[in-house]
């Protein structure tokens, strides 16, 4: 009996424009097709980037068919992350031990690869563009869901000397905590029980940015020294950051950087070159506030 097909064929590479997108719900506010456009300029190559609208019960489908079609990479976001994670043939070890993939692309074996470059763009950004320092700071993260899975080890190669994770539940917070307990200094609370601040860096990775709303964060976590950081991007300050800004914050941030700053890396994955973001920044600083 001949062996059972891959779990993911791949078919002849297509003629013609090499096609990416961006899979997720909702997807609109997207700026990742000006983004892979102007790094596609920057690198002299041709291609194609769109956004698809997928709501989870048709995730996988939307994912095996643009493969299926001869797509040759997405980007995942909100809410798709773990399920990416559960559908790709194999994971980078940034990418398993997240827990989440927000990049996939075709394995060297002909599967499809999962890999997360969120933590990446991240510790980029606050590092590179807005000269924040991680190493030695007690840094406080919003949220359990795969934004946040995506950031921490990253967070915590770059040596803070505390790392919480706050959420709703206590039950997801822990279970985070105690997947990277070996990677650093890191506990997981409600936010009601965050231990006593103020804090040095605070990243709101929750969605509640999309709503309008603001984690129940006690008073004591910010203070006239705290970076605050909202990994969501918008035209216009997000209702974490206009609280942190009424709380007296040294400085406050919206996630445009770390946007654009994963979107390299993912392109890197991709395509082999990691394009450089400051001219992309530059483009995109009239729109978006907070930024350097």
């Amino acid at each position: 009996m001949a062996a059972p097909p891959p779990r993911t064929a791949r078919p002849r590479p297509p003629i013609g424009i090499d096609r990416y997108a961006l899979v997720g719900h909702p997807v609109q506010h997207s700026w990742s097709p000006f983004i892979h456009g102007m790094f596609a300029k920057q690198t002299g190559r041709d291609l194609q980037y769109r956004l698809i609208d997928a709501a989870p019960d048709d995730f996988e489908r939307v994912v095996r068919q643009f493969f299926a079609e001869g797509g040759k990479g997405l980007n995942v976001t909100v809410p798709h992350k773990q399920a990416a994670a559960a559908l790709v043939d194999e994971l980078t070890p940034r990418a398993a031990r997240a827990g989440a993939v927000n990049t996939i692309a075709w394995a060297a074996t002909g599967g499809l690869l999962g890999d997360n470059t969120d933590g990446i763009g991240l510790v980029a950004d606050l590092r590179d563009n807005i000269r924040t320092d991680i190493a030695g700071q007690r840094i406080l993260v919003l949220g359990a869901g795969g934004a946040t899975r995506g950031v921490l080890g990253p967070l915590l190669d770059a040596k803070p000397a505390l790392l919480c994770v706050a959420n709703r539940t206590e039950e997801r917070a822990t279970e985070l905590a105690a997947r990277f307990a070996d990677t650093g200094p890191i506990v997981g609370c409600r936010y009601d029980a965050i231990p006593a601040g103020p804090y040095d860096l605070i990243v709101n990775a929750t969605s509640a940015s999309l709503t309008g709303e603001v984690p129940a964060l006690p008073d004591h976590c910010m203070g006239p020294d705290t970076i605050a950081y909202d990994m969501a991007y918008a035209k216009e300050p997000t209702a974490f950051i206009r609280h942190a800004t009424s709380r007296g914050v040294r400085r406050a941030y919206l996630g445009w950087g770390m946007l654009v700053e994963q979107a390299a890396e993912a392109y890197r994955v991709w395509r082999g070159t990691r394009p450089q973001t400051a001219q992309v920044l530059g483009l995109l600083a009239a729109g978006a506030p907070g930024r350097p």
